[in-house]
């Protein structure tokens, strides 16, 4: 019963993006950039650029990667396991969706991305995937309405550096940004802040606030004296490559219970770049599924 179980499930999801426009099982278009060949599947970083994108061209081979007896899914607008991720894609109009991953990293058995969404409506987007045996098991995303212009200083929410570097530095670099968030964010030390920065040198990817040191400082500022305050409240994830670092959080901007996910670039010691999607937990009672957010 459960093999059958498993292969109905399967073949719906399959069945699912194969009824999207421009399916093809064995290619993806040639001017697409971000094609990933099936054929070439060695890391688990190209599995999920290959699902993400096949969300996009209705490529029906990266269903494959997912575990369709052991799916964790933590989208909380989401039904658990493979059908639910099945019926997201059933509910998409027709050739509506657009995917353009820009950074992918791996850290141990996870892979996480940020990508450029039209899903439902523009987004911006970042997803976590966790792997057992070759296979994803698990899903956290974090998913934030792309803003109409771009931040005060020029910036959208998805440019910038791409370049992985340092690799040897990775353990290092996660510790120093677990430490900023810690001491910042979390326990509002704002004395320390100068010390995780090199000067003024800091790009900043929020569509509210400037680049600089001072960019971010007067953005706290005005928020406190409107009374709105941005508080973090726990760490949940810390994964990092080389030189990109994304944490994932939760706490409160505002009266808003939010998880917060803040991707890091480090350069030399210090942080010299930051993106971040900010979204709303829904109230349990939405949820379709039970797994939680984080």
């Amino acid at each position: 019963m459960k093999d059958t179980t498993r292969a109905i499930l399967t073949a719906a999801v399959v069945a699912c993006f194969a009824c999207s426009p421009g399916t093809t099982t064995d290619k993806q278009p040639e001017n697409d950039s971000t094609t990933i060949k099936l054929t070439a599947m060695t890391t688990n970083k190209e599995k999920v650029m290959a699902l993400l994108k096949a969300i996009e061209t209705g490529a029906s081979e990266p269903v494959g990667y997912i575990n369709p007896n052991n799916y964790i899914q933590h989208n909380l607008a989401v039904a658990d396991g493979l059908a639910g991720f099945g019926a997201v894609l059933q509910a998409l109009p027709k050739g509506s969706a657009k995917v353009n991953t820009v950074r992918a990293f791996e850290d141990g058995d996870f892979v996480f991305t940020h990508s450029d969404y039209n899903f439902f409506g523009p987004k911006i987007g970042f997803d976590i995937f966790r792997f057992e045996d070759g296979q994803i098991v698990e899903h956290w995303d974090n998913l934030q309405e792309t803003p109409a212009t771009p931040s005060p200083s020029g910036h959208t929410m998805i440019d910038g550096a791409t370049e992985l570097k340092d690799l040897d530095k990775t353990a290092a670099n996660k510790a120093l940004v677990k430490n900023f968030i810690d001491d910042v964010l979390v326990n509002g030390k704002m004395e320390k802040l100068v010390g995780y920065f090199d000067g003024d040198n800091y790009i900043q990817h929020n569509p509210k606030i400037s680049d600089q040191l001072s960019g971010l400082g007067a953005a706290l500022e005005t928020l406190g004296k409107q009374g709105i305050f941005l508080k973090y409240s726990t760490v949940h994830k810390v994964l990092g490559e080389g030189n990109f670092v994304l944490v994932v959080s939760e706490g409160h901007f505002g009266k808003d219970h939010n998880a917060f996910y803040d991707l890091f670039r480090v350069e030399n010691g210090k942080i010299a770049e930051h993106w971040d999607v900010i979204e709303p937990i829904p109230t349990k009672e939405t949820w379709k599924n039970n797994n939680g957010k984080f």
